[in-house]
């Protein structure tokens, strides 16, 4: 069975690897003239289901649980399982039991485990949440090895203008996220900031709690850290906003003054695709499979939103085959 992806977001890199695995054929087209540039090449990578349920309905926890696994699955080396330090600035604390209260799968820490958690943290905070059983990765490094265990899996690869050649498939998964053609999704706007500082280190992503403007730090190679991010509910991709620039600058400053110091490595915009509910669909539309919606959640849902569209993709043909196989016996008789 041939099949073509269209989009290689983490959305369409995850469903080839599924199909591909399964045995189908299979090629991934893409638009830009190479990975990144869209939503994914923009997100935190941070797999994280049980903090996500402060503000996700259930259905995201039940989905992204086993998120980890598959990614540790099937890019051994590239997921850091060290939990998630959730923090809230002493004035800011019925934020922190807020947040505990809509949540599981955590316990809380004292001052004294804070600092041997994160030891560039010790004396400025005095509560905090663990989840221990949290994980993350760099998205980038995840899709650019995503896309070479493909590539040597034998799916095809067509970026710019030869992804337009799509006849002679049996089977389409459209993961275009906000270029589909969908009046029900709204675009969600993420703004985040890659910042470089030798001068603190942390082992896990850090979640600062602000009733206004909440902000997550994310670790990542040669000393730097990934800043985010925004909500804004708007499908503009355009550059970060003074506003948020300074409200994103000013929580990482809140977390540790070391980051006043730090080198402005870049600055992105990604526009999340979400429906009305925030929740993922997988979708079928006479040979298409559709994936959208993953919203914030794009490396935490797309394993298993993948596992359902390969599902669906076999199971179609099963039943196609089974059809074709009846009629054949009608005829017969």
């Amino acid at each position: 069975m041939r099949v073509l992806v269209k989009g290689a977001g983490v959305a369409g890199l995850t469903a080839a690897f599924e199909l591909a695995a399964r045995g189908a054929m299979v090629t991934v087209a893409e638009i830009r003239h190479g990975l990144g540039g869209n939503a994914s090449w923009f997100a935190g990578g941070m797999l994280a289901p049980w903090c996500e349920r402060e503000s996700a309905e259930q259905p995201v926890l039940d989905l992204g649980r086993d998120a980890a696994d598959w990614w540790d699955a099937v890019l051994p080396g590239q997921v850091t399982r060290a939990g998630t330090l959730v923090m809230a600035m002493p004035r800011d604390t019925g934020e922190l039991d807020r947040f505990a209260s809509r949540t599981s799968g955590h316990r809380r820490v004292d001052e004294d485990e804070i600092a041997i958690l994160e030891p560039d943290l010790a004396g400025r905070f005095r509560r905090g949440l663990l989840f221990p059983d949290e994980a993350h990765l760099d998205p980038r490094r995840a899709m650019a090895a995503l896309h070479d265990r493909l590539a040597a899996m034998g799916v095809e690869f067509r970026f710019g203008a030869h992804a337009r050649q799509g006849a002679g498939f049996d089977r389409r998964i459209d993961c275009t996220a906000m270029a589909a053609v969908d009046d029900r999704l709204r675009g969600i706007r993420g703004e985040m900031l890659i910042l470089r500082t030798p001068d603190i280190s942390l082992s896990r992503p850090v979640r600062l709690l602000h009733p206004r403007f909440p902000l997550y730090a994310v670790p990542r190679a040669d000393t730097q850290f990934m800043i985010g991010a925004t909500m804004i509910e708007s499908q503009s991709a355009g550059p970060v906003t003074a506003r948020s620039m300074m409200e994103l600058l000013g929580a990482a400053y809140a977390l540790h003054p070391a980051f006043g110091e730090a080198e402005i490595v870049e600055t992105g915009v990604g526009v999340r695709p979400a429906f009305p509910d925030n929740l993922p669909r997988v979708e079928t539309s006479g040979d298409t499979v559709a994936i959208n919606g993953l919203y914030r959640h794009g490396f935490l849902l797309a394993p298993a939103m993948a596992r359902q569209a390969a599902d669906l993709v076999f199971n179609q043909e099963g039943t196609k085959e089974l059809a074709h196989e009846t009629d054949g016996q009608r005829r017969s008789a």
